[in-house]
């Protein structure tokens, strides 16, 4: 009986390797799709559609890019949680999704860590405080003398609770002393657009989607959210110089697919993600977006979200920040 069980086991396990290497050996022969946990426009649906046409020539196949904004990028989350693990579902991992929705969600269907196979960091991206023309502020400082005239007056608009702008606003709350209103919406350019329209005061806009509008005189940058400025946006000061030192909030980004891709298709994903992100075209296009390039293996983009989560979850909780 031993034996026998011994040869069932074995078999199996023979059976397991033999169609992950014809898997590998096949992969990819038809469309890989990538999740974007927000709308179109987003930061994370710009880096993907830079890295399309390179990455559809590396794989011979076509990508597939699907937004499924809502609940602070859960929604795709999970889905990519719950995909088979053969490869065909890949899924654009964000600050958000990967690190601080673990402790900002009292429920999540995943797990940032344990749900999910690792594929490749891709970049960083800061985000820049924006204003509508109308609310009477040039400089972080004039915002902050604002907000603390009019406590709980001023409302700022995010892509929705837990993202990287709604936790970039608490943050700066936070360290300001001051006290302005979440409003979250369904997606990043729904925040945006009540922002233009005056329907919200202030916003932590993800830079590839605020500069144009910047640019345009339909928004006013103050301060961006990383440690030092950035080449897209020069003349724009870092929150930390203007008004408050050692503040930093930057979002990151990285692909990953369902727990459990084997190994050899792994490689190829990563192999192909890594290849596009050194292509100067590739890194042009980012940049021009306020993306920076930091492409990093798996193993590495694994060791940033276990460093991630609990500095994250120090911030949430000093928030006071909190979804149901």
């Amino acid at each position: 009986m031993l034996r026998a069980a011994l040869n069932t086991a074995l078999t199996a396990a023979l059976t397991v390797c033999c169609v992950n290497i014809v898997t590998a050996q096949t992969y990819p022969n038809r469309a890989v799709r990538m999740l974007i946990p927000f709308t179109v426009g987003s930061a994370a649906d710009v880096i993907a559609r830079a890295m399309e046409p390179a990455l559809r020539e590396r794989l011979g196949q076509p990508l597939v890019i699907d937004n499924r904004g809502g609940a602070g990028g859960n929604i795709a989350a999970e889905l990519t949680a719950k995909s088979p693990p053969d490869g065909y579902t890949t899924f654009m991992g964000t600050i958000g999704t990967q690190a601080i929705n673990y402790s900002l969600y009292s429920k999540l269907n995943y797990h940032p860590l344990n749900s999910f196979t690792m594929i490749a960091r891709v970049g960083d991206s800061p985000n820049v405080l924006v204003l509508n023309p109308t609310v009477p502020a040039k400089s972080v400082k004039e915002l902050i003398a604002l907000a603390k005239s009019r406590p709980g007056v001023l409302n700022y608009g995010t892509s929705g609770a837990g993202t990287s702008v709604h936790l970039s606003a608490e943050l700066f709350n936070s360290m300001a002393g001051v006290k302005t209103v979440h409003v979250p919406f369904k997606g990043a350019s729904e925040a945006l657009t009540a922002l233009i329209s005056g329907q919200t005061d202030i916003q932590f806009a993800s830079v590839s989607s605020a500069i144009p509008m910047i640019k345009a005189g339909r928004l006013r940058g103050l301060g961006v959210t990383s440690p030092t400025r950035i080449a897209s946006m020069p003349d724009v000061p870092t929150i930390a110089e203007a008004a408050l030192p050692g503040y930093a909030a930057v979002a990151w980004y990285g692909i990953v697919g369902p727990a459990g891709i084997p190994a050899p298709i792994v490689a190829t994903l990563s192999k192909a993600a890594l290849d596009t992100l050194a292509q100067q075209d590739v890194k042009n296009r980012l940049a021009a977006s306020g993306v920076d390039t930091n492409p990093g293996t798996p193993e590495e983009f694994r060791k940033l979200i276990e460093a991630e989560i609990p500095k994250w979850a120090a911030v949430v909780k000093a928030s006071g920040a909190k979804v149901d």
